[in-house]
């Protein structure tokens, strides 16, 4: 990757993952001059990045770093500092949020907040940031949002035991559709449809991750570099700008300087540098005048479930490839429910990091004969859900669940459709703190400046120059992937920001 000793640009952002990379990239198709810097390195192409135990049981990809939680305990994060961020690893799952997504939503127990844009205006940046990425998808899910451009490539074909299944869902009167993947499933393409993607390291770069379809394309051009291996302390500020970030790299401090600062490091860590940031001018933290920053923190509410079939073996390679959205919009009480959606098959030695006692012969047997599904509903804000410094700046999450009533009725309907379909058992593990994939909101965007941190393109309200382009950005989590949404808002901000009077 391309370096330098010039750490000054017109556009400096911090990360290099969905948010920061896609951005990046926008950038460059406009000129702008941009620097790039991420905490951590460029991932190794390797054996490892195959070995289900390397991956998940050592965890050989993941920081050393603990996070805390306000009772004194602490837990290893689900986070990935390296170039292109969690995009690395993710499951390459990239669907669009709903029309009603975007909108006021009521569930039982409180409310989901609107967003200060609504689905339309986003609407062209998703075809966009599909192209960017490479997705591939049909419109076979009849509950869908519409859309402008048809996709840039087929959805990918399902195995025959998939196709049983899913005939065997359709006989309950459901209507399962293909998963939006970004994989490089193009003709000569790179993807050989592996057994190895969801959760895991792309050996031969055919996941559609920040690094491989935005960030090095965007380095290409000549208006981006990256400097890697920078971790950023704080934000030093002047009046009402940010004038320079304060960093280390290789144990030396640095100092980085620009016209416009961007934060894409995820909703937690862009979070907890705004509070780091903290001044005699600005005591509870930068771009924080409403004492905003770190509440509102969401994660959505997840379970995976293995449905076992006894006395079949399911020899699927790639199982990643169809999801139901039935319940989406409404569980079958005028209320929400949530999507289920197929992961990438599960072998033996995956369950290890949950099924701790069980011998690894025992669960390879187990494996071969289940169908691992996503089970995932929404999580809506409060503002007592936040992320918060303990002494020494490092990073506490205070979390409880929300929204959890409509995520047990949907897991109850996804085991009762599965024994239907002919699964009599169906085993779950539901996410705890530390599963925080789909972390978003801490830095909430909206129009009333009192009620929110961000504007509707990312900027902080009371700081010109500071913007933020990651999943803190989000209002509510919505019950999909939220990396395509990521996507999109990062291409929307850079195609219509004036980014000269930002600086």
């Amino acid at each position: 990757m391309t370096e330098s000793t010039d750490l000054s640009a017109s556009v400096v952002i911090v990360g290099s993952g969905m948010g920061g990379g896609t951005l990046a990239w926008g950038l460059a198709q406009r000129g702008i001059d941009c620097l790039v810097v991420e905490r951590g390195y460029a991932l190794p192409r390797e054996p490892q990045n195959w070995d289900p135990r390397a991956v998940f049981v050592d965890r050989r990809y993941k920081p050393l770093e603990m996070w805390s939680t306000p009772d004194g305990g602490s837990f290893a994060p689900g986070v990935h500092y390296v170039v292109g961020g969690n995009t690395k690893v993710y499951g390459s799952s990239l669907p669009r949020l709903r029309e009603s997504d975007f909108l006021e939503r009521r569930f039982p127990s409180g409310v989901s907040p609107a967003w200060p844009f609504t689905y339309a205006d986003l609407e062209p940046y998703y075809c966009d940031a599909e192209d960017l990425y490479r997705v591939h998808g049909d419109e076979s899910d009849p509950f869908a949002p519409p859309r402008s451009r048809a996709y840039p490539y087929p959805a990918l074909a399902q195995e025959p035991y998939i196709d049983d299944l899913l005939e065997r869902l359709r006989a309950q009167g459901l209507h399962p559709g293909a998963t939006s993947m970004g994989v490089d499933l193009r003709e000569g393409g790179s993807c050989i449809r592996c057994g190895t993607c969801d959760g895991f390291p792309c050996q031969v770069w055919a996941k559609s991750d920040s690094e491989v379809c935005a960030l090095r394309p965007a380095i290409d051009t000549g208006h981006v570099r990256l400097v890697e291996g920078v971790t950023v302390r704080r934000l030093e500020s002047r009046g009402d700008r940010v004038i320079a970030l304060e960093a280390d790299r290789a144990g030396e401090p640095i100092r980085i300087t620009g016209g416009v600062f961007v934060l894409s490091a995820g909703a937690a860590n862009s979070a907890a540098l705004l509070l780091r940031s903290a001044s005699d001018e600005r005591p509870q933290g930068l771009a924080n005048a409403t004492g905003l920053v770190g509440r509102n923190y969401m994660v959505h509410n997840n379970t995976h479930i293995a449905a076992v079939a006894p006395f079949r073996m399911n020899d699927v390679v790639f199982q990643k490839t169809a999801a139901v959205n039935d319940f989406y919009e409404d569980l079958g009480d005028g209320y929400a429910g949530g999507t289920l959606q197929l992961i990438g098959k599960v072998q033996g030695s995956m369950m290890k990091t949950h099924a701790t006692t069980v011998p690894e012969f025992v669960l390879d047997r187990f494996a071969d004969r289940s169908v691992e599904w996503l089970v995932m509903s929404e999580d809506i804000p409060d503002p007592q859900n936040r992320i918060t410094l303990d002494a020494r700046g490092g990073i506490v999450v205070q979390w409880r669940r929300t929204n959890y009533d409509r995520h047990e009725k949907l897991l109850a309907t996804a085991k009762s459709i599965f024994r239907r379909a002919g699964y009599p058992a169906v085993f779950e593990q539901r996410f705890t703190i530390d599963m925080n994939s789909h972390m978003c909101g801490t830095a909430v965007g909206g129009s009333d400046r009192s009620t929110s941190v961000l504007d509707p393109w990312c900027r902080a309200h009371d700081v010109p120059n500071l913007f933020l382009v990651d999943s803190a950005f989000f209002p509510s989590s919505a019950a999909q992937n939220p990396a395509m949404t990521i996507a999109a808002q990062a291409l929307r901000v850079a195609a219509e920001v004036n980014w000269s009077a930002a600086a």
